[in-house]
């Protein structure tokens, strides 16, 4: 990926088929302003998220590096989230709830890595975006209930935070 500009990504996984996207900002640069999240989607894989079942299938679309230390599993498993507990809802939640946005059939974590390694596309960038900025709400809930460095309090926010790519060590 050396003139990411002119590069096209093909995919085709279990939940998509021949859907391309054209790479066209520099991998972890040129993000909108309102945009400013706390970690690379790298980071998040290796502090653990999703309880290791995310992008299992498709992970040839992204940099083998972001899986070097990605705590994965076949199956669901909690104790491989950073904070050791459950918290993520099932895919079917999402589609029901109508949180699943444009060519991103696995939700927000996808569009973001999407979005990390270059690909922009306005319309979805603008609603993953200002869903991401909402998701702020728990970082002020646990600063108001929470003593500073208390990271075993709340953890569930904390590991929906790590999730959103917010600091959940606030």
């Amino acid at each position: 990926m050396s003139d990411q500009n002119d590069t096209l990504i093909s995919v085709s996984d279990r939940m998509q088929q021949e859907y391309s996207y054209r790479l066209t900002a520099k991998m972890g640069e040129d993000f909108d302003e309102s945009f400013i999240p706390f970690h690379s989607p790298a980071e998040m894989l290796a502090l653990g998220v999703f309880e290791g079942k995310y992008l299992n299938d498709c992970r040839n679309e992204f940099p083998a590096s972001w899986f070097e230390k990605a705590r994965l599993s076949a199956q669901p498993d909690a104790s491989l989230n950073y904070f050791g507990i459950k918290s993520r809802q099932p895919l079917g939640h999402w589609q029901d709830k109508g949180w699943i946005y444009g060519p991103d059939p696995r939700g927000w974590f996808q569009w973001y890595c999407r979005y990390y390694l270059g690909r922009r596309l306005a319309e979805v960038d603008q609603i993953q975006i200002k869903r991401w900025r909402g998701f702020a709400r728990h970082a002020g809930q646990i600063r108001a209930n929470c003593y500073p460095g208390d990271v075993f309090c709340r953890p569930r926010q904390r590991q929906a935070l790590l999730q959103w790519a917010y600091d959940p060590f606030i």
